[in-house]
């Protein structure tokens, strides 16, 4: 990978105390684990990315963590927070760590589907008609107040999030990998908005809260910004190339889960429909993500198999905006976040 210094691959570190065993040696035509070669390069390419980051996003690990793992798991993001707060400077951050393009749309009431996707025009000069294609041809995508549009707009760039292309007047167009979507939501202004539906929701890998940042992280951030471009995305580094997000992807999708890890993930996902706080739960492709996002967490500490750490982990960010708190339990003051809390500690983990 470019400008990442070769490592000696180190074996898997063991597993932390109360966690899950590394799996066994596999018989032939079982599922084997990561190499930890491969699950090492991913760390070291993942901390080159989150120190680059580091120097124009002061604090908040948290945050970095989960965007970071999303890129490595091939989902998108929703990103919720105050106005300020640095969202549009992390995502141009990320993107200059590995030479991608990024690409912004204001959602507005009045943005129109082509507005998104593009259109095609007639050429005077030519006279034939020459596509123009829309934002969404980029690799990072920052889709500012996404709840600000209709419901048709919202659903032309949630069809593309899903298909990766967009077809224009019957042609088909292939959008340039890796893409990826990052859409805020601004939770205190509500009047004018159009609030995703459940099932476009469900279409987020993670929905990430960037949340005030503690009094000395906010303190350097306000001295830095006031100091003479310390915080200019210009002095972010490039680490890598696009093939290499892509080739950290693949390893991803290579880190070991065991059987007992996977039902792990299905049994908090089943909780979550039979919990009495909640008036919805979250489906299948909430478990799926719970282990998507599980392995990139393993990957990123460079190991070659998943925990039940991992998936406890990743469990809020997976499942906040796919369950619902029933009426009952938020008036007593408890939000989403309190109730997967409760649910991932009644679901018994596994113990290797």
């Amino acid at each position: 990978m470019n400008d990442i210094p070769p490592q000696q691959p180190p074996s898997d570190p063991p597993p932390p105390e109360g966690g899950f065993a590394a799996p066994a040696p596999a018989d032939p035509g079982h599922y084997a684990p990561a190499p930890a070669a491969a699950a090492s390069r991913t760390a070291t390419l993942t901390e080159s990315i989150r120190s680059e980051i580091g120097k124009v996003f002061l604090g908040q690990p948290g945050v970095l963590d989960q965007v970071i793992a999303a890129m490595l798991a091939g989902g998108h993001v929703l990103l919720e927070g105050k106005p300020g707060l640095g969202k549009t400077h992390l995502v141009l951050a990320l993107a200059k760590t590995f030479g991608g393009a990024f690409g912004r749309i204001q959602f507005t009431p009045d943005l129109m589907p082509s507005d998104v996707t593009g259109h095609t025009l007639y050429d005077m000069a030519s006279q034939t008609f020459r596509v123009r294609k829309g934002p969404v041809f980029t690799n990072l995508l920052l889709a500012d107040e996404i709840n600000r549009a209709p419901a048709k707009t919202q659903a032309a760039l949630l069809e593309v999030m899903q298909e990766e292309r967009v077809t224009i007047d019957g042609e088909t167009h292939v959008l340039e990998p890796p893409f990826m979507t990052f859409a805020t939501q601004n939770p205190i202004e509500q009047e004018g908005t159009y609030p995703l539906p459940e099932a476009q929701l469900d279409r987020f890998l993670l929905k990430v809260l960037i949340d005030y940042p503690h009094p000395q992280d906010e303190q350097a951030i306000v001295a830095a910004a006031t100091g003479g471009g310390q915080l200019d995305i210009s002095r972010v580094a490039q680490v890598c190339g696009p093939s290499d997000i892509l080739a950290a992807r693949e390893e991803v999708t290579q880190v070991d889960a065991v059987p007992e890890v996977v039902r792990y993930a299905v049994d908090i996902a089943r909780a979550t429909r039979e919990s009495g706080g909640l008036s919805l739960g979250a489906g299948t492709r909430g478990a799926i993500g719970l282990i998507r996002v599980a392995k990139a967490y393993a990957s990123m500490a460079g190991r070659g198999y998943i925990t039940p750490d991992d998936v406890k982990s990743a469990a809020p960010a997976v499942l906040r905006h796919r369950v619902t708190v029933s009426p009952e339990l938020a008036i007593s003051g408890q939000d989403v976040n309190d109730s997967i809390a409760a649910i991932i500690a009644g679901v018994e983990a596994p113990r290797g």
